[in-house]
């Protein structure tokens, strides 16, 4: 019977997989970027290495990861210890582009771009909202309230921790999500262009 359970050490393969092929707005992002395995080097296994207490998985009959959930309880401090001490043991391999940001850029010079900037400090909505989280569940899961159970199991954890609030940021184009997270108590901010922020209060 499909499961959820707490992240542990030696899911980091399928989180990859997992991230990847959902990555493109919700869709497989394989190819997308000259590299693919940057994306869960910077939205997902962070929040494992960093939180495990806050990471769960979905765990299929046949013993396969086919979901997650990440979080971070503290976004300011959780930026803070990805600047200063994940993103610098990444960055030769995937140095900052040169130049400033421009329409030129690709898409993975943006996505370089954003993770060179990540730093320390006030957070937009962490005042109120301090922890984010990050979720991701593979097409065949989809529908059967895993992602529910899965927003269920993390805020929960939230709550033991005495954590105030929860926010996420959507991509715009990702419609599937902004459909869904309304239905889970999360309220729409207003947002940077391009994404769509949610908030909950815990």
């Amino acid at each position: 019977m499909t499961r959820i359970r707490p992240f542990r050490p030696g899911d980091e393969p399928a989180l990859v997989e997992i991230c990847l092929k959902t990555a493109d707005a919700g869709a497989d992002a394989t190819g997308i970027l000259d590299d693919d395995d940057l994306w869960a080097e910077i939205f997902v296994l962070p929040y494992a290495a960093r939180h495990p207490e806050f990471a769960f998985v979905v765990e299929a009959d046949d013993g396969r990861v086919v979901g997650y959930i990440v979080g971070a309880p503290d976004s300011a401090a959780f930026e803070e210890w990805f600047a200063t001490e994940w993103w610098p043991r990444r960055a030769d391999r995937w140095p900052r582009p040169p130049g400033e940001e421009s329409s030129a850029d690709s898409r993975q010079d943006g996505i370089l771009r954003y993770a060179h900037a990540r730093a320390g400090g006030a957070q937009p909505f962490g005042d109120d909202y301090p922890a984010h989280l990050h979720i991701d569940l593979l097409p065949e899961t989809q529908g059967q309230g895993l992602g529910r159970r899965l927003i269920e199991t993390l805020e929960d954890a939230l709550r033991a921790a005495h954590v105030p609030g929860l926010h996420l940021v959507a991509s715009a184009d990702n419609t599937g999500a902004i459909a869904f997270y309304p239905r889970v108590g999360f309220e729409a901010l207003a947002s940077p262009e391009g994404t769509q922020v949610f908030a909950k209060r815990l």
